[in-house]
């Protein structure tokens, strides 16, 4: 058998692009549908595209074991309630269309994004492993001799090492140590005063990670004496900078598939008609028949 691509796609990230992007869609039972549904055309467009195996990552709740970990990081707070509320309708949508969902209650969806492509990556049969989303966290999965990219669907961009090393500055595995640095906003990492994305890249291009970057700035490399002021501050805030890289390191040890072949697509389930019904979506239930239909 060929090799085949694995297509693993973060629902969290597409539920809110798409609720943000089309007009709202309110049915019949007062119900908000509009992001479910895009999200929905959207994979069978993925299908339609020539995608076998795709498994879809989601946020079952906001919060995750790092809330424990740290009292600043993210939380469904600011989340629209009639977006908060689309999360089952559309993990239902996928299921129904055939599509396998990785739902996420102590882990994130990115968790699950990176413990799938790792896990895909292993299995000889497979070619290519394409993680659909632009959050900086999956580049540190990126992996040439894996055959693992990310990919920005929306920009139609592919990210493999060197574009991640072009983007970011540093390589995939060091992405964790940098987010500590810089912080990441999206997910409540403050990072650290004065490190910046240039700074940051600069010291990790030469030391890699964070525990390897020397404590006195003056045992720097001559390299990035240029950054060597900001010394002091990391050797005041060392352990707040490795509780934030471990707030950015993914958790491959999520769960998710027991197979690779288990994420094959091969067509929806008998009861997407009448789910589709109650997103005034039909014509996503026929679009589904007609690519299962092609496919058989």
């Amino acid at each position: 058998m060929a090799p085949f691509d694995v297509h693993l796609v973060d629902g969290t990230y597409e539920l809110f692009r798409y609720h943000f992007a089309v007009p709202s869609h309110v049915t019949a039972e007062g119900v908000e549908v509009a992001a479910a549904r895009g999200v929905l055309g959207s994979m069978l467009g993925l299908v339609a595209d020539g995608a076998t195996h795709v498994g879809v990552a989601t946020d079952q709740v906001i919060e995750s074991f790092r809330n424990d970990l740290f009292a600043g990081y993210k939380t469904g707070e600011s989340t629209p309630p009639e977006l908060f509320a689309q999360f089952p309708l559309l993990e239902a949508a996928l299921e129904a269309a055939g599509f396998v969902v990785f739902g996420m209650v102590e882990h994130e969806a990115d968790d699950a994004l990176g413990a799938a492509a790792v896990q895909a990556a292993a299995d000889p049969r497979v070619g290519r492993v394409l993680v659909c989303t632009p959050d900086k966290d999956l580049a540190q999965v990126v992996d040439d001799g894996a055959g693992i990219v990310q990919v920005d669907r929306r920009r139609e961009a592919v990210y493999d090492r060197a574009a991640v090393v072009a983007k970011f500055g540093v390589e995939p595995a060091s992405i964790p140590d940098w987010l500590a640095l810089v912080g990441d906003t999206a997910d409540g990492i403050p990072g650290l005063p004065g490190w910046g994305a240039k700074s940051s890249a600069v010291v990790l291009a030469r030391y890699g990670h964070l525990e390897d970057i020397p404590d006195d700035p003056g045992d720097w490399d001559v390299a990035v004496r240029g950054a060597s002021k900001l010394g002091a501050v990391l050797a005041g805030a060392r352990d707040d900078a490795l509780l934030y890289r471990h707030l950015a390191t993914l958790d491959l040890t999520a769960p998710v598939m027991a197979d690779v072949e288990d994420l094959r697509w091969t067509g929806p389930a008998d009861h997407l008609e009448a789910l589709c019904a109650h997103l005034d979506a039909p014509r996503a239930a026929e679009r589904a028949r007609r690519l299962a239909a092609d496919r058989a």
